[in-house]
């Protein structure tokens, strides 16, 4: 497999639990403190309350949202997307001739499982502003109409490594010359659904999450939205403007061993994983440090383990989701655009919850901040459906 050719990534947006944008994102995750709590977006009849990481209202810009119509997703979606435009110094005049792509991967965007379709407007007639925003749900659509982007346009519906996947294909439509600029990443708001529906699957832990620590059980949701602007060679000089990063390598893998569970040999990880850095042309030795997927779920946390030390022994990693949840179709954009801010620290967080090792697992995250060496890094996401994803990531256009 010949190497690729690498994919500039112009500027880079984040909303999440951690912070409204990508600097208050960094900041907080070497602060090692984190605030889940009982979900607030709904209620819920149980007695046991399970934690989730919800964004603040205030983290949004007032009136930054023009269609009353647009979903909780699509509006995170949205405020990301303005802060990596920002961030590249992209105006809306810059792309007006431009052919510009949007690649989003999302779940539940369209869920209206918490709104009651039976409302009232307030003067006695039934409220279509439900149906609106569940029938307008698609994140893509809504960025495409806001920027009057030419496409292609498509949202990634691949379960948890939706995000990832999204970056990796908008990376493709550069690559092939078929757009100057793509708006590539994901995004997911807490619903009702999902929150009872990993309940329901006992993948949730009524405390806050621990990945890959002996005493994990389970996961907390979370919402988001990680946005990368992705640039072609030719708009870049033209702009006359350096990059941030680079999209190096991505690699898609699927074990077909179960609806929800990782294969136990973590093959499909590997794939992606080797593919990965085979189309980047980088060495797995060049590899300063791993972005997990590390949802502190028994079974995700071991196969990570055991791939890490068979394929990238003693590289450094962490997880995010004890800072920001599990922000499923937005997770693995979150821990590509958070994996270039630690690589242009130099430096990697405390992989929070992660306090006692396991000793079925071969290889533990940092339990602390760690300095790494290195221009390059690892994000590797695993999904529902035996989907997993990896992006090599860099700060420079190659190996290091």
């Amino acid at each position: 497999m010949k190497p690729q050719t690498p994919v500039s990534i112009a500027g880079m947006g984040c909303l999440c639990a951690a912070g409204a944008d990508v600097k208050s994102c960094m900041g907080y995750l070497y602060k090692g403190k984190r605030r889940p709590a009982p979900p607030t977006a709904f209620s819920i009849e149980s007695q046991t309350s399970y934690p989730v990481f919800e964004v603040p209202d205030d983290f949004f810009v007032p009136n930054m949202f023009k269609e009353p119509s647009m979903s909780r997703t699509s509006q995170l979606l949205l405020a990301a997307t303005l802060e990596a435009l920002d961030d590249a110094g992209i105006s809306r005049e810059t792309i007006k001739n431009k052919r510009v792509g949007v690649c989003i991967g999302a779940n539940v965007s369209g869920s209206i499982s918490n709104k009651d379709l039976g409302g009232s407007n307030g003067d006695g007639a039934p409220s279509l502003l439900p149906y609106e925003r569940f029938l307008a749900a698609n994140p893509v659509y809504h960025i495409a109409r806001e920027f009057d982007a030419s496409g292609p346009f498509q949202t990634i519906v691949n379960a948890c490594s939706a995000g990832a996947d999204a970056i990796g294909i908008g990376a493709s439509w550069i690559r092939e010359g078929l757009c100057d600029m793509v708006v590539a990443g994901g995004a997911d708001a807490l619903y009702k659904i999902t929150y009872i529906g990993f309940i329901s699957l006992m993948n949730s832990d009524n405390e806050p999450c621990k990945p890959f620590d002996a005493h994990r059980k389970g996961l907390n949701l979370g919402e988001g939205a990680g946005v990368m602007i992705l640039e072609s060679e030719q708009m870049r000089r033209e702009r006359q403007k350096d990059s941030r990063a680079f999209v190096l390598g991505y690699g898609s893998g699927t074990d077909a061993f179960h609806f929800t569970a990782p294969d136990p040999d973590g093959k499909g990880l590997i794939l992606a994983i080797e593919e990965a850095a085979a189309v980047s042309g980088v060495a797995l030795s060049d590899i300063a440090f791993i972005n997990s997927h590390g949802t502190g779920t028994p079974n995700n946390d071991l196969i990570e383990s055991r791939v890490f030390n068979e394929k990238l022994p003693g590289i450094p990693f962490f997880s995010t989701k004890g800072y920001v949840g599990h922000t499923l179709g937005a997770a693995g954009a979150i821990d590509a655009v958070l994996t270039v801010g630690c690589l242009e620290e130099n430096r990697i967080p405390a992989s929070a919850g992660f306090t006692a090792f396991d000793p079925e697992l071969p290889a533990s995250p940092v339990s602390e901040i760690t300095c790494v060496n290195g221009r390059i890094a690892l994000s590797d996401t695993l999904a529902f459906g035996g989907n997993n994803a990896a992006l090599i990531l860099g700060l420079e256009g190659g190996a290091s």
